[in-house]
């Protein structure tokens, strides 16, 4: 009865409707960093894919999407990757640790911004 209720209050009209906009503009800023990669886009619907094409982004072999299973282990290896996409983003540091805690912030921006991908090959 209370779930009922909680429902279809006005507040839940309003919150819906916010939080499905930003989730699907999450979802296309993913979209367009793939893209800007050179990833297939829609490989941000896909689970565990997902993290393969990350893995890609970043320069780190694909056998790594198996750390992120391993618990405490996959926290420092989310954090290594968000270092090594930012870099090739052509980000900082501190960008890095935006995009491993902040990651729903600090995606859109070199998803929408004029960031160019480059390969890590060439950064290394």
């Amino acid at each position: 009865m209370r779930i009922a209720a909680a429902v279809s209050s006005p507040l839940a009209s309003v919150i819906l409707p916010v939080y499905l906009a930003l989730f699907v503009f999450y979802i296309v800023a993913g979209w367009r960093v793939f893209a800007k990669a050179g990833e297939p886009g829609w490989g941000i619907f896909i689970p565990i894919y997902n993290l393969y094409l990350v893995c890609k982004i970043s320069g780190r072999p694909e056998w790594w999407v198996i750390l992120f299973f391993i618990p405490l282990v996959n926290v420092v290896i989310g954090l290594i990757i968000a270092m090594d996409v930012a870099k090739a983003f052509s980000k900082g540091p501190g960008f890095g640790i935006g995009l491993w805690l902040l990651n729903f912030i600090f995606v859109p921006i070199p998803g929408f911004g004029s960031a160019q991908y480059s390969a890590p090959g060439s950064l290394r």
